[in-house]
């Protein structure tokens, strides 16, 4: 089974949700886990800090290192890049997972929000893989991994929420064009969505509660999908936008049923893909 043991992944937003248990997959197999993250004291309505997840990562098998990191200001990424090197030698894998998401119509959406989601979404990702690619260089199978959805220039998916659209748009143009970009240094450079909506806290507190909850798979879903991308051969993987489920039945798992939060519950599709 491949895995990613001495490996060392740059994940941005990973004290919780999705970011946390990819990185939580990884530190199971011994990976080094750097947590570019915000939340350094305890908040009133998220789960988790740099520091709790450093110490999930290292009770989980793995290495882990705090850096408190808002990935809209420069120096502040490149602090936590130096970081990760001088701490681990170098960076394998880049995940780009911190998102703002606001669905908002245009009128409902102050240009302090839109700001937010295009500085943490867009700009964040670009800025976070350009902080990140001289490093990945050297790497024997370096991935950037972004969290963002397959390119559809269908108008459902932006009417209602024209800036989050854009601005996770943005992202995923990040991967079509450094896919290409980068392809012959064997760096690559994908993206991974989820078919459904997955149980985090912004399906909690932004998209109706724990009754929307019971009808979402679960974060292990992407991580273990992230998992399967981030191992294989970076030479042959690039440019790709995966959904989730499809990653792993090309891995041969047959049994889906194991990520739902409620098994045989319909399940609540998210935004950007059609339902299976």
């Amino acid at each position: 089974m491949a895995t990613l043991k001495g490996k060392t992944l740059f994940i941005t937003g990973a004290s919780r949700g999705i970011g946390k248990a990819i990185a939580l997959r990884a530190a199971r197999d011994g990976a080094n886990i750097v947590v570019a993250a915000k939340t350094a004291e305890p908040h009133p309505k998220l789960e988790g800090t740099v520091h709790s997840a450093v110490a999930d990562f290292e009770a989980a098998g793995g290495r882990g290192l705090a850096c408190i990191t808002d990935i809209r200001f420069e120096e502040q990424v490149q602090a936590a890049v130096d970081k990760a090197v001088a701490t681990f030698g170098g960076i394998d894998i880049l995940v780009n997972n911190a998102s703002a998401i606001s669905l908002t119509g245009t009128l409902e959406t102050p240009m302090k929000r839109y700001d937010l989601m295009h500085g943490i979404n867009t700009r964040g990702t670009y800025l976070t893989s350009r902080t990140c690619l001289p490093h990945l260089f050297k790497a024997s199978n370096p991935h950037i991994l972004n969290i963002s959805p397959p390119l559809l220039m269908d108008a459902r998916w932006f009417a209602g929420h024209v800036a989050y659209t854009m601005a996770k748009y943005g992202m995923s143009m990040c991967v079509l064009g450094m896919a290409a970009e980068f392809k012959e240094q064997g760096v690559a450079v994908n993206a991974l969505w989820p078919r459904t909506a997955i149980a985090t806290a912004a399906v909690r507190n932004l998209l109706g509660g724990d009754e929307v909850v019971r009808h979402c798979r679960k974060p292990d879903i992407m991580a273990d999908a992230a998992h399967a991308i981030l191992a294989r051969d970076s030479r042959k993987c690039t440019g790709n936008f995966f959904i989730d489920d499809e990653v792993l039945r090309s891995e041969g798992v047959t049994d889906l049923d194991q990520y739902a939060v409620e098994p045989g519950l319909d399940l609540q599709p998210d935004f950007f893909v059609e339902r299976a």
